[in-house]
């Protein structure tokens, strides 16, 4: 009788719970290592180990029940990654991660593969910005640790400037574009190579967080190729392995333009597990177990909106259609502009 593999997730959030479930369908053992303690993935996992990343004791724990490792988001230390990978195959590569949670580093990346983004540039100080005003009106992010709208700044001239602003890590200034939509492509690398890809998602934000995504985007033919051909070659550029998502803009001159990869499955990826027979989740755990691959079939079109904050509240108890999917991410505390679950509407 074969063994049965033991995933190891690093991260107790609503993604790690949603990849814990797509484990269990496949009899993959999952342990998770959050920071958190009151990560919501313990309901959903077989282990949970609360750990800060410092504590060996409690990380060596984590490692050795664990025959592979992947991570739910990608804001995790290089080095911390690195030193798991030492022990165990960690699954996308540490090495991914490093350039994915660097914008500077990440639109390099991308731009050497000859694949457009929008206008930017380096800023290590005020005065960059000052030498660089052909980019405003713009959109001033850190270059690490941003998220959901977090540590970015509108700049529409040099009067926006404000004085208190640190620039140790510096930040990417941007070109605002003349927006017409925001679009992501899921897609699945394995290690021999075998790609498989999710129809482009189109996606809106409400206070720049994700408020609604649907298949299919609404978007032309050129587009919609074009999109899946970049995040073909940026997954076999990277060798990935596992489940990546590239988040794009669309101009109203319909350029396509890579806004950031995702080194991971996604919220826009959420309608996956209905309105398809293998979700995001299920195609990364496969992926990163080195479990045999399986094609993608559509199975309907699909709404997905995000809840947020206390509006989980009015989802509790409320009698759903058949084509009405409510997820509960069980999060202890709501808080406005969090999200604590989803509901994805399968359509005609």
């Amino acid at each position: 009788m074969l063994k049965s593999i033991c995933l190891g997730v690093i991260g107790g959030g609503q993604l790690g719970s949603l990849l814990c479930s797509a484990a269990k369908k496949l009899k993959v053992k999952t342990v998770v290592l959050s920071d958190d303690k009151d990560g919501p993935a313990q309901y959903f996992c077989d282990e949970f180990i609360y750990s800060k990343y410092d504590n060996n004791a409690k990380v060596n724990e984590f490692i050795t029940k664990v025959d592979v490792v992947t991570y739910e988001f990608e804001n995790i230390p290089v080095d911390f990654l690195n030193l798991i990978q030492k022990e165990k195959k960690v699954s996308p590569s540490p090495k991914i991660n490093k350039i994915a949670q660097n914008r500077k580093l990440e639109k390099t990346f991308v731009n050497e593969l000859g694949i457009n983004t929008t206008d930017w540039v380096f800023i290590k100080s005020a005065e960059d910005i000052k030498k660089n005003q052909h980019l405003l009106p713009g959109i001033l992010k850190s270059n690490t640790l941003g998220y959901d709208g977090k540590g970015q700044f509108v700049l529409n001239s040099l009067d926006d400037i404000k004085q208190d602003w640190c620039f140790t890590n510096g930040y990417i200034l941007e070109k605002k574009v003349d927006l017409k939509k925001e679009i992501s492509v899921v897609i699945v690398r394995y290690a021999d190579g075998t790609m498989t890809n999710y129809e482009p998602i189109e996606n809106v934000h409400q206070n720049q967080i994700l408020y609604k995504s649907k298949i299919p985007a609404d978007i032309s033919e050129k587009i919609f190729k074009s999109a899946i051909n970049n995040a073909k070659k940026i997954a076999e550029n990277f060798s990935y392995i596992g489940t990546l998502t590239i988040e794009y803009f669309i101009t109203k001159k319909d350029e396509l333009l890579v806004n950031e990869l995702a080194p991971r499955f996604h919220n826009s990826g959420h309608l996956t597990i209905e309105a398809f027979n293998i979700s995001q989740f299920e195609n990364h755990v496969r992926a990163v177990c080195s479990l045999k691959s399986k094609p993608i079939e559509k199975i309907s079109n699909a709404e997905m909106y995000n809840i947020l904050g206390f509006e989980i509240q009015n989802y509790k108890n409320k009698t759903f259609k058949k084509n009405e999917f409510f997820h509960d991410y069980l999060k202890k505390e709501p808080r406005e502009g969090r999200k604590m679950g989803h509901l994805t509407i399968l359509k005609d």
